[in-house]
This record gives C-alpha cells, structure tokens and sequence, in this order.
C-alpha cells in the first residue's frame, strides 16, 4: 500500500509539474504571438493611410483631366454595363420574333413590324441613359482650374508622403514599447513561475519521490522480457532491448514477426502478458509503461503513427495539426465552451506552433488544404508534423514509407533525420524498406516469431549470419 501511495504522489508532483513547465512555455511562445498581432495591427494602420492617401490624390489627379478623357474615364464601367443590356434586349427582341415566325409563318410581316417598333423604342432608351450617363460625368471645369489642379499634385503627393514616413516611423516606436512592456509582464510571470516550479521540485526531492526502476541515463526506453500471447499464438516472446535518447532504432523483421505488436504494448493498446517496459518521461522519472492507459501515453511524451494514413479527411491540414494538440490545452470545458480570454491566447500559440512546424516540414502551401487527394507522400509527413504537436520525446513510426516511391521515401528520411535534430526527439520505427532502415537508423534490432535475433548498427545486422538467414534469405 504504501508503495501505491508513493507512486500516486510521485504522479501528482510530475503532473503539477508539466503544468508549471507548459505554463512557462505557452508564456514564453505567447510573446513571439503578441509580437505578431502588433506588428499586424501597424501594417494593417499603415495600409489604411496609404489607402486614403491614395484616394485623395485621385481625387486631384482625375480633375486634370480633360473633358473627354474624363468623360471616358469615368463613364467606361456604365457604359460597358449598358452596352451588355443592350444586346441581351436585343437578342430577346428577335428571338420573339423568330418564334412567332416558327409557330405560324403568315405572320412574318407582322412579326417584323412588331420588331422593328420595339427595337426603335429600345433604341430611343440607350440613348436616354446614354445622355444620362454623359451628364453625370461631364465636368465643368476652366482650363485655368484644371491648371492649377496640375501645380497641386505633386505638392500634395509629397506632403502625403512625409505624412505617412512621419506615421510608420511613430508606430514604430509605440510598439517597441508596448513589445517590451509586455515582454517584462511575461518574464515578470514566468520568474514567479519558475520560483514555484523550483518549490515543487525540491519538495518532491524532500520526499524521495524516484522511481523504483533503476535505468541507465542515455536510455529512454527498456523492454525486459516483454512477453505478448494471443491465445495459443505466442506473438512477442521475452523480446528485451534498450532504445538510447535521441538515436534512431529501428525494429526489423518478417510479416507476422511481431513488430506492430511489440509498438502495441508499448502504447498500451494492448496489455501485455509479460515483462516490465520502462520509460523515461518528461520528467526525467523513469515509469512502467504496463501502469498507464493507453489515453495517458501521449502525456509521457509517446506519440505514434499507424500503418495507414490517420488523418481527418473533414479538416483542413492546419486543423489535423490542431486537433493533435488538444493534450496541451489547459484551460477547462467552460472556457471552451465560452471562449475565455485564455482558451483564445492558448489557441493563438497552437496555431503559431502549429504554422512554425508545417513551415519547417516543407508542409506550410498545405495548410488550408483539405487531405483528400493530396499525395500519398505529403499525407506520410503531415502525420509526422501532427505527431510534434504534442511535444513528443519518442515516436513512434510503423511502417512509414510504405506505399511510398523512391522519391518519397528520400524525402521522409531527411524529414525524420530533420526532426530527431532540430526537434531533440528519439526515432522508433518499423520498417521493410531496408535500404532506408540502414541509411536512417543508429541502431537496428531484428526479430522473427516474436524472438530477438540481433541487435547491432547497421553494418552488424547486414553482416549476421543469423538474420540473413532468418529475414535477409541467407548469403
């Protein structure tokens, strides 16, 4: 029992932990999206002046203009529309008469004579609006005016111009101010934050919270024994191996060796029989993965792929990524349901996380995009972006070049290569492209009927005799 309770309270300091820790961090990105909002708000201010400024010179420019040009200028739309109405009129005009002429051809010189009346009278009202629309547009101005117009211009253009220069170079400065204030009200927030988070550590250290689990340091993930049974059909048989922090390990072996099993129990969608899988969280504790439901996994920071692409097909691309992200929400069902000042400022950072990842994949023309009918290959790494949404520390890839043609498959494994860099996460995949298994992982374990065969780099797999005789076929 009291091991129990020690476990349970070691969960309750590492949950208020992470939510300190997101805090700070959804504080800190939170700065770069207030950024953002000004500056949009200054270009947005700057483009309405120059709007106006715009408008205004036009109103001088068309007054230099001469009668004629004026005229034409102005009235062109008006007259193009009446032009349109004009010929439809028309049209309908003989079509009538052609129809009458069809149902009964003795009243052809009738059917001309009630033509031509119409077609007078349509012509008599084009050339009523025509003078209508002349009218408007006419002006009355002297030469001397127009002149004088002339001088005005550039005058006004160039004061127009100081004016705006004036203006940006004042937004300018308003908003480094109110950037930097609202950068000290973040810092201000986080360092009493981190004070907290400092507190709660060193109570949970006071306590001597550690895990009953003793791993190695360079190793996020440890299966000992894992033992999986269907039945009469032993799938995965005492496998045991560790997988280090920040490598790229591959799990090879031949249809129904028990690979997509061993990712099941992993992520917990399936209970194992047997032996203890261990894991280094985010909080640097190391937990048995067998203790956790499978809706609790991603909070470790697990995260997977499946065989078959797994995105929504109703949602935009944007919105596939969001919709990974709904772990880090912090706000609760009502300020969800009421759209709370700090359920729209956490939706403002995902979606800024959310756009950095598609742009730092390639991915960022996709955003507005809806899955369906994009390429299969585009689809594979838009599952890759959504998986780091969640801010994963291992993910988990099954099978993720399958389908996929040369072109694609090189483009997957530099995006992989490219998130285990940049993004500092550790790589678990299974995989029967073996060209990209040997260019793409640091360490490799194969196994067949469930049983551990190898495991090695790269260059000792290719080399064992027992996996090429068991998988490869034999030399």
């Amino acid at each position: 029992m009291a091991k129990t309770n020690l476990l349970i309270l070691n969960r309750h300091y590492n949950h208020s932990i992470t939510l300190l820790e997101q805090k700070i961090s959804n504080n800190t990105s939170y700065h770069d999206v207030i950024k953002k909002q000004i500056e949009k708000k200054r270009i947005q201010k700057i483009e309405d002046m120059k709007l106006n400024h715009q408008a205004y010179l036009f109103s001088i420019e068309s007054k230099t203009l001469s009668k004629e040009a004026y005229l034409e200028f102005f009235s062109q739309k008006e007259i193009e529309t009446l032009n349109t109405w004009d010929y439809w009129k028309k049209r309908e005009l003989a079509q009538t008469k052609h129809r009458m002429i069809f149902n009964d051809e003795s009243k052809k010189d009738s059917a001309e004579s009630t033509y031509q009346k119409k077609l007078e009278t349509l012509r008599i009202k084009y050339d009523t609006k025509k003078v209508r629309i002349d009218q408007k547009y006419t002006i009355s101005l002297s030469n001397e005016t127009i002149k004088a117009y002339l001088n005005t211009y550039p005058i006004e253009k160039a004061r127009l111009e100081k004016e705006l220069n004036d203006y940006i170079e004042t937004l300018n400065k308003q908003d480094v101010i109110k950037i930097e204030q609202q950068y000290k009200e973040i810092h201000r927030k986080n360092e009493l934050l981190e004070a907290k988070l400092v507190l709660l550590k060193a109570k949970k250290n006071a306590l001597g919270l550690t895990a009953d689990i003793e791993m190695d340091d360079q190793v996020i993930l440890r299966l000992d024994k894992l033992r999986m049974q269907f039945g009469g059909l032993v799938a995965v048989d005492d496998l045991s191996f560790d997988v280090k922090k920040g490598e790229i390990f591959g799990l090879i072996g031949p249809n129904g060796a028990g690979k997509t099993t061993v990712f099941n129990c992993i992520t917990q969608f399936y209970k194992s029989n047997g032996g203890v899988m261990s894991y280094r969280d985010k909080n640097n504790d190391v937990v048995n993965l067998n203790h956790y439901q499978v809706h609790d996994v991603i909070k470790l920071g697990i995260v997977r792929t499946f065989q078959n692409v797994e995105l929504i097909w109703e949602l935009s691309i944007l919105d596939n990524l969001l919709i990974a992200s709904h772990t880090l929400y912090q706000s609760n069902f009502f300020g969800h349901l009421m759209h709370t000042s700090k359920f729209r400022r956490e939706e403002e950072i995902l979606k800024a996380k959310a756009l950095k990842i598609l742009t730092d994949l390639g991915l960022l023309a996709y955003k507005d995009f809806y899955p369906l009918g994009l390429p299969y290959g585009t689809l594979k790494l838009i599952e890759l972006a959504r998986t780091l949404m969640t801010n994963p520390k291992l993910i988990i890839l099954d099978e993720p070049a399958a389908g996929l043609n040369d072109l694609e498959s090189d483009k997957l494994a530099q995006t992989i290569k490219k998130i285990q860099k940049e993004y500092d996460c550790t790589i678990f995949l299974v995989e029967h492209d073996m060209g990209l298994v040997m260019k793409l992982c640091d360490t490799i374990c194969a196994i067949s009927f469930g049983k551990k065969l190898a495991i090695g780099t790269p260059k000792e797999i290719q080399s064992n005799p027992v996996v090429q005789e068991a998988y490869l076929g034999g030399e």
